[in-house]
């Protein structure tokens, strides 16, 4: 009876997510209504989410899709625009919107070890019409992609950051048409029944809904 009341009670969570999304809500909304839990929170690489959760790092993710979901329950918050990253001063800089024909010779940057899935989706390769996305220098991080594509050497596909959360100071984001838009979800490991996971799950389906929303909350 004892190990089962103390399963039932709150203890603690670690809440991880990745740059350019807020959690503040449903974080807020979970410490208000479980004074006793601790509630802590931590920047994940943006690559990390799979990793930490299945590490035991953090208990909970808000990121992006793609990556692989096997062992994890992942729901689908809401839907989040592509946009093309460039320097201030590229052609297609200050368009309105610019499609995959804009971009078709631009070179695209490779990042090192990235998961495969990832790259791909991130490079949009290879295009509708079967061509591979043209190469671009290869990276180690997403700090070096910046600096290459503010140099000029490249441009990039990327979620609409902004200078705020972490768009580098030299480049801006034109609207990319045309293509799926990314999708922000809430990951956590299959089968965890914590109270506050179970909690935080709540919190995040009513209070992260961005400002893309597009259809239901799902879950796989």
């Amino acid at each position: 009876m004892a190990r089962t009341r103390a399963a039932a009670r709150p203890s603690s969570i670690t809440i991880g997510y990745t740059k350019g999304l807020a959690i503040t809500a449903a974080v807020r909304a979970l410490r208000d209504r479980n004074p006793d839990g601790k509630v802590h929170t931590r920047l994940l690489a943006w690559n990390d989410s799979r990793g930490a959760l299945l590490e035991h790092r953090v208990d909970a993710v808000v990121t992006r899709l793609p990556f692989p979901t096997d062992r994890l329950r992942v729901t689908v918050l809401y839907d989040e625009p592509r946009v093309l990253v460039v320097p201030r001063d590229h052609r297609l800089a200050g368009k309105e919107s610019v499609t995959l024909a804009d971009i078709a010779d631009e070179p695209i940057p490779h990042v090192r070890q990235s998961d495969p899935l990832l790259n791909a989706y991130w490079r949009l390769g290879p295009r509708p019409d079967g061509r591979p996305a043209p190469d671009g220098p290869l990276v180690e991080a997403l700090g070096d992609k910046h600096e290459l594509i503010a140099a000029g050497q490249a441009v990039a596909i990327g979620p609409p950051l902004d200078h705020a959360t972490g768009l580098h100071p030299s480049l801006t984001t034109v609207p990319l048409h045309g293509v799926e838009p990314s999708q922000v979800v809430l990951a956590t490991r299959t089968g965890d029944r914590s109270r506050l996971v179970t909690a935080f799950r709540k919190h995040a389906e009513a209070l992260l809904t961005g400002t893309h929303r597009a259809g239901p909350i799902r879950t796989t």
